[in-house]
């Protein structure tokens, strides 16, 4: 009965407004020349990231696709408030496709064709550690609190699990997305949710108290939909798209690029740091943004680094004698002009530039973020390895100009099979993987509870990660 009430409602909502034969979702418009993907909010599909600028994988993947298979056309996003408004608005006819983070489900599949799919997750019940204990069964559920967002493939799965269960009761909630009932866990005003593994590794950096109760049904895939009636070479292209991207790699850096290092941290690392954000930050957070006035670099880049060095210790001195807030050598330290490495007001602006440094370092071509990444892993274990991973990449017939490559040919170094032949010798690789890793974690949580920063003029112009 739930799935029936379910098919019922969707179907009511795609029937205020039928699709004609001239519809968008039937045809491209010649006229206009707009290529329009809908979509919701979120982070897991489109988001304005701390330049106020467009970001999301399903950005990415709408914006490369018309740029390589659709160039006559302009790429249009209509934004709808949930994912329950998705699939409604794309048999209405007010977009050609459906890039919203779609799990393929038997009911989607009912309404819309599903392209070939770029994505696998697995389902996860999640609740909070502190104030839960983890259940053992479904049956252990009754009487619990349990919401999902309305329309969405996690409410699907749930009436499933009704229909085994009977007593299992929970809600489908209008108007709210994933990650504010995620919150909601977090801070104890709901028992459970359901959603995909990967929003879990996450929202698990914002909120290290939550935890997996257990997975919910088998493995499923996500894709892009496209009305049943769409124009078929426009579906020819979207198939071979992903074909394409998940060939040459493509696809997998962009995965990399949003997911890759969600799950680094453990849980006492995110409290720690959340902690210190609180306590330490404030004391030096005006100088990180004075660096990224001198450096156009992220000032929450530049303090994730500063963390990951120091954990925001002016005094932090390690046996080989690396120091203060950057931990920066005696080398770095002349080469840019520092005479007491403990002071902030010197160290700060020092591993900013040095940063700088490294980024120009390394090869023009390589695009952002990669560069920056790899910059990262210069200013950890110099520059000569991570151009040693560079040409190992390119031996292997990996992308030497990805930081989802290098990151499996640095650890190699440490290997004398590879590093016998590797031109500046032995390297403990793995060490800046980690460093890059947890320095992309930390600054995604800095730039969720840390508003960004607006120079006044920069002497570099860097594009931001």
């Amino acid at each position: 009965m739930r799935l029936f009430f379910y098919l019922l409602l969707l179907l009511s909502l795609t029937a205020c407004k039928p699709a004609t034969p001239q519809s968008a979702q039937q045809r491209l418009d010649a006229n206009k020349k707009e290529l329009i993907f809908v979509t919701h909010n979120g982070p897991t599909t489109y988001f304005l990231n701390g330049e106020n600028q467009a970001a999301g994988i399903e950005y990415d993947l709408a914006t490369l696709f018309v740029k390589d298979y659709a160039p006559e056309y302009k790429v249009k996003f209509l934004l709808v408030n949930s994912v329950s408004e998705v699939i409604p608005s794309l048999l209405k006819g007010n977009a050609h496709i459906a890039a919203a983070n779609l799990t393929v489900t038997h009911l989607r599949k009912e309404l819309v064709q599903f392209s070939n799919p770029y994505q696998e997750t697995q389902q996860q019940l999640i609740f909070n550690n502190e104030t839960n204990t983890q259940p053992k069964n479904f049956d252990s559920l009754v009487g619990k609190k349990i919401a999902v967002p309305i329309g969405t493939s996690y409410a699907e799965r749930l009436g499933q699990l009704q229909e085994k269960n009977p007593k299992l009761h929970w809600q489908a909630i209008k108007k709210i997305n994933s990650e504010a009932l995620v919150e909601e866990v977090a801070s104890g005003i709901l028992d459970y949710t359901v959603v995909d593994s990967y929003l879990v590794d996450v929202m698990q950096n914002y909120y290290p108290n939550l935890a997996v109760a257990m997975p919910i049904g088998e493995p499923e895939k996500i894709a892009w939909a496209l009305p049943k009636n769409a124009d078929p070479i426009l579906v020819k292209k979207v198939n071979a798209f992903f074909d394409s991207i998940h060939k040459d790699g493509t696809l997998r850096n962009l995965l990399d690029r949003y997911y890759g290092s969600s799950n680094r941290l453990n849980s006492e690392d995110i409290n720690n740091f959340l902690e210190l954000t609180n306590t330490l930050l404030p004391k030096y957070k005006q100088l990180f943004k004075q660096a990224q006035d001198l450096t156009g670099l992220d000032w929450r880049l530049l303090a994730a680094l500063s963390y990951r060095e120091s954990h925001w210790n002016t005094f932090s001195t390690s046996p080989t004698n690396v120091r203060g807030l950057m931990m920066l050598t005696d080398s770095t330290a002349d080469l840019m002009g520092v005479t007491d490495r403990l002071d902030p007001k010197q160290s700060i602006p020092a591993g900013a530039k040095y940063l700088v440094k490294m980024i120009d370092t390394i090869p023009d071509r390589i695009p952002e973020p990669d560069r920056t990444y790899m910059a990262l892993a210069a200013y950890n274990i110099g520059y000569a390895h991570v151009e040693d991973a560079r040409v190992l990449a390119q031996r292997m017939k990996l992308n030497p100009d990805s930081w989802n490559d290098i990151k499996k040919t640095l650890v190699m170094l440490n290997n004398p099979e590879y590093y016998s032949t590797a031109k500046y010798g032995y390297a403990s690789g793995g060490a800046p993987v980690i460093f890059v890793e947890s320095i992309r974690s930390y600054q995604r949580i800095l730039e969720r509870y840390q508003p960004s920063h607006n120079p006044g003029f920069n002497f570099f112009k860097i594009a931001g990660i």
